[in-house]
């Protein structure tokens, strides 16, 4: 084989590498076709290999959507800024990852309405944290940790289910709106809502 037809070859994908395109494929699919007309075969079609390699990861198409779900968006993760103020953090957090995962829970509600969720078998909250994932509140707790190290709160003092809500709200109005959350709301969150809470917490 000579050089030019060695580059021009196909690369023949493996391994993670294999499963990222067949994900990324999946993904590409519900966004353009929709979970009702999505199929193993579709996905395979357009990730240019055969069904028997999706079979080998995923035993029906339901179980590939929710790793497809899960994959958009861990390669797709919120920025966590550093502005040098509690506020200031959770004001940009917040509105990342409002602009984020507006597609992505876009794409994910209509999945679950056309069926996902009959599927596979699973109750709402255990989509929920298939999709969403267990590091939730872990993830962003060093904006939490920097306020807390700057004097701003007393983690010590704070229930947990505090730390989460302004986070907790955020995915509820992108589920319920399906668009990016509007920034006064932002704000209403954190001003009227969150800051108030936690104030009320220290020392």
């Amino acid at each position: 084989m000579t050089t030019s037809a060695a580059a021009s070859a196909p690369r023949r994908r493996r391994g993670p590498a294999l499963e990222a395109a067949l994900l990324d494929a999946a993904w590409d699919e519900l966004v353009e076709a929709g979970f009702a007309k999505l199929t193993m075969e579709s996905v395979a079609s357009r990730a240019g290999t055969g069904i028997a390699v999706l079979y080998r990861r995923w035993a029906n198409k339901d179980e590939l959507v929710l790793a497809a779900l899960e994959h958009y968006r861990s390669r797709h993760p919120i920025e966590l800024p550093d502005t040098g103020t509690l506020r200031g953090d959770l004001l940009a957090a917040l509105t990342g990852m409002g602009e984020t995962r507006a597609a992505f829970f876009a794409v994910t509600a209509a999945a679950a309405f056309s069926g996902l969720l009959a599927g596979t078998g699973l109750t709402p909250s255990q989509v929920r944290d298939r999709i969403i994932g267990d590091q939730r509140l872990p993830r962003v707790r060093g904006i939490y940790q920097r306020a807390h190290d700057r004097g701003e709160i007393d983690l010590e003092r704070i229930p947990p289910a505090v730390l989460a809500m302004p986070f907790d709200l955020v995915r509820h109005d992108l589920l319920m709106d399906l668009k990016p959350v509007a920034p006064a709301r932002i704000r209403s969150i954190v001003d009227e809502l969150f800051l108030p809470l936690v104030r009320g917490h220290h020392g």
